[in-house]
């Protein structure tokens, strides 16, 4: 469940992980401020030269005026490349740290909550939503402090020329910099996350559709796939239309706001020019000085569009960063006296379903044992293993490995006693022997050969162009999925751990190579426990011992 958060607190997070690049935002402050004072003085010693030329008396020759603002055009150069160049050095830092604080988070949510995320909204906030926020650090934090500073100084010199400037100068640079955007962002926060949310669901289909564009096309859905998207794109942007509705207004507001400032000024000015109390020059200095320096509240008035999207991006961010593991993992290493495995009258179910799919089920299995669990699909038994291996934890009841709770067992200790080889073998756009070595990172090549022998795929491996160095492609696109399957039983060969799970481990396996694959565990694994997961009984003939699983959705076991 989404924990909302207020604008303040998404902020106040936002900028407490600057923290470690405080200096640099410091130069990038300073740099920002005094480039616009550099700016904001050539218009206004223009109004001084301007004023000298007209015999009023500014305190400044014409000729000086000039050299000022030919020597402010210089350093507002200078100053600009050093604010950009700090505060993109901060925006490409930002995105280092906030990605590498996602894929920290994301590695204690593994396996099991990512198993129920949407891989095209993951994606989503992993790119497009960091990237954001990297302009949040970039293009926010600086512009609203070097807003203020700015501000408060041109205040400042208006008040010195005249309290009733300074007073009317706060006025609006408070309007124009904080209440509209403020007020409005109110309204357009909504929006922001509706959009961003939606942006990760339209992702989402979008890579499902290319997934199974085969299926698509085979089935001839391709009509009803594309008609999908469509009224996904016209959602978001219908979601869009309202964000840019909302950056409208607070354009127009601003405009207006400005234009009614230079006018109250001219009529301000007037009146003191009438009553003696300004000369022309200083009226004339004042009305170009305010004119001249609504650029930063400016600035910061338009970030109000930008922050709706930052916030509604954050927020999706700080929804990982927050969410608590179904498993905490437990750190250090021991070593395991025994791999008995005791399942003592467990439950469990998934979160997203009111039935218990595992009920009061127990089970012993011993050191070399060869255990299969047979049942149709869908009643729980790739579940159990996957509590055996603590993806997650059992409501009730507990599994012992090796005569310890597997809930007090060190993370490292569990997986280095286990291999799994489950039906669907991932493999990364890599060569063959990479692909293989994730078993056993250290593991020479003719150990990743031996492997491949006991899978039944270094024949074929042989036959490439490239033998074990092939590139496998995106998923292993290029590779059948009875490939990938051998592949992935190599691995566990590889891996070499004492307990070897199998979860349908030849369903994508021809007759033939079921039976070379079936041998070879059996022959290879002959000191192993095996725990093997089939609807088939003819992939589980090596298995001396049997447990049947029944009664879709609450399962008991019979042997």
């Amino acid at each position: 469940m989404e924990n909302r958060q207020t604008g303040i607190k998404i902020m106040a997070r936002l900028i407490k992980i600057l923290k470690p690049l405080s200096p640099i935002m410091f130069i990038t402050i300073t740099f920002g401020v005094l480039g616009f004072l550099a700016a904001i003085s050539i218009t206004t010693f223009g109004a001084v030269a301007v004023a000298a030329k007209l015999g009023i008396n500014m305190g400044f020759s014409v000729s000086k005026a000039v050299s000022i603002i030919i020597a402010c055009a210089i350093l507002r150069g200078i100053l600009r490349y050093v604010e950009q160049y700090s505060g993109h050095y901060i925006a490409f830092r930002i995105l280092a740290i906030l990605r590498d604080k996602v894929y920290k988070a994301l590695r204690k949510l593994a396996p099991a909550k990512l198993e129920t995320k949407e891989k095209g909204n993951l994606i989503s906030i992993i790119t497009s939503d960091i990237e954001l926020l990297e302009v949040f650090y970039a293009h926010t934090i600086a512009p609203i402090a070097i807003a203020i500073l700015t501000s408060i100084i041109i205040s400042t010199v208006l008040f010195k020329l005249n309290p009733y400037f300074g007073i009317l100068s706060s006025v609006f640079y408070i309007t124009i910099g904080y209440v509209i955007p403020v007020v409005l962002s109110k309204l357009g926060n909504k929006a922001g996350i509706e959009y961003r949310n939606e942006f990760g669901k339209t992702n989402s289909f979008l890579l499902d559709s290319l997934r199974g564009i085969k299926e698509v096309l085979l089935f001839g859905e391709g009509e009803k796939r594309l008609k999908e998207i469509n009224d996904n794109s016209d959602t978001l942007n219908s979601k869009l239309k309202v964000i840019k509705s909302h950056e409208g207004l607070i354009k127009a507001l601003t405009d207006v706001t400005i234009m009614i400032s230079i006018l109250t000024f001219l009529f301000a000015g007037v009146v003191l020019y009438k009553n003696r109390i300004l000369n022309l020059g200083e009226v004339l200095v004042a009305i170009v000085l305010l004119s001249s320096s609504f650029g930063p509240v400016v600035a910061l008035s338009n970030l109000s569009n930008n922050l709706v999207h930052t916030f509604a991006c954050a927020q999706r961010l700080f929804n990982i960063l927050d969410e608590v593991p179904a498993v905490n993992e437990i750190e250090g290493e021991i070593e395991l006296v025994t791999n008995d495995i005791t399942i003592e009258n467990i439950d469990f179910s998934y979160a997203s379903r009111e039935e218990k799919l595992l009920r009061n089920v127990s089970l012993q299995i011993n050191k070399g044992d060869k255990l299969a669990i047979i049942g149709p699909s869908g009643c729980g038994k790739s579940t159990l293993i996957k509590l055996i291996m603590r993806f997650w934890d059992v409501k009730s009841g507990s599994i012992k490995f090796g005569n310890k709770n597997i809930n007090s067992i060190p993370s490292k200790t569990l997986r280095k006693n286990q291999s799994l080889v489950s039906q669907e073998t991932f493999l990364f756009n890599d060569s063959i022997e990479n692909n293989i070595k994730i078993g056993n990172k250290n593991a020479s090549h003719e150990r990743v050969v031996e492997a491949c022998k006991k899978a039944s795929i270094h024949e074929f491996i042989k036959t490439l162009p490239k033998g074990y160095e092939t590139n496998v492609g995106e998923l292993g696109g290029n590779l059948s999925a009875g490939e990938r399957q051998r592949l992935g039983i190599a691995r566990a060969f590889l891996r070499d751990a004492p307990v070897i799970i199998l979860d349908e481990p030849t369903s994508n396996l021809d007759t033939l190579n079921e039976a070379v694959i079936l041998r070879s565990i059996k022959n290879e694994c002959s000191d192993k426990t095996v725990i093997m997961v089939s609807h088939r009984k003819s992939s589980v003939s090596i298995c001396e011992k049997k447990v049947y699983a029944t009664e879709h959705g609450i399962t008991t076991f019979k042997r």
